[in-house]
């Protein structure tokens, strides 16, 4: 399932919800760290989330970890999110953005069992 071309436009536009929501938590900081953190979280998140992959995922990760730190780092960052969105005045789009999440990675259990089970990823369970 974690291949079904709709998993994978949700999973894309959940990566872009998030980076959205830590920009604009970012800038809703005052003085000179506005600006730091408006780019430097998403730059920050897009970098953790390109560099640190499990191998084969689906290409070869620049720098592999064990799946249980990959779905702790994505839990982690869509966690933040959805608390930043929860801060700036925007529960409801925060609970909906969390229930999104968790829904994603059920459908895509493959790839979350994968993950767990700290094994490159083929396509399928073995």
């Amino acid at each position: 399932m974690n291949t079904n071309p709709i998993n994978l436009t949700v999973r894309f536009l959940l990566e872009i919800a998030m980076l959205t929501a830590l920009g604009c938590w970012g800038w809703h900081l005052s003085g000179i760290s506005r600006y730091i953190a408006a780019t430097g979280l998403p730059i920050a998140a897009a970098t953790l989330w390109g560099v640190f992959r499990i191998p084969n995922d689906p290409k070869p990760a620049p720098v592999a970890v064990p799946g249980i730190l990959r779905l702790l780092l994505e839990l982690g960052l869509f966690g933040f999110a959805s608390w930043a969105l929860y801060d700036l005045g925007y529960s409801t789009l925060s609970l909906i953005m969390g229930a999104v999440v968790i829904i994603h990675y059920v459908v895509s259990y493959d790839r979350t069992w994968v993950m767990l089970r700290n094994k490159p990823y083929s396509g399928f369970i073995k």
